[in-house]
């Protein structure tokens, strides 16, 4: 399965699959980010203080951030070799958004043919 798009570029089914990906991974999760800003009120601290309420989800935002970390260094030694310097974008999205968009982000850019 190939989707052509608006050059002559074909793209593949599994870069589609990766860009729905990061679509949801960005959209899914910031939903329940703007619910606990609407029951709350905006507050970065006190989403930060939500994330280790307990220790099942402190343990969850150590396994992330340890992810992202991992994710971030893969992205750097992989843009150095292969010059994809468009792959960066998802160092940003996962640290803003994070592991579930910035993941498949990079793999969509990755999967890319680099000219």
């Amino acid at each position: 399965m190939s989707i052509r798009t608006g050059s002559s570029e074909v793209m593949s089914g599994l870069r589609v699959l990766y860009l729905a990906l990061a679509i949801w991974g960005a959209v899914h999760p910031m939903l329940w980010f703007v619910r606990f800003w609407s029951a709350e009120g905006f507050s970065l601290s006190g989403l930060i203080a939500a994330w280790h309420v307990n220790a099942a989800s402190t343990g969850l935002v150590w396994d992330l951030t340890i992810a992202a970390i991992a994710l971030t260094v893969w992205i750097l030694a992989e843009t150095w070799v292969r010059k994809n310097w468009s792959a960066l974008w998802a160092i940003p999205a996962t640290f803003c958004i994070g592991v579930s968009c910035g993941l498949p982000l990079y793999l969509f850019l990755r999967a890319r043919p680099v000219t």
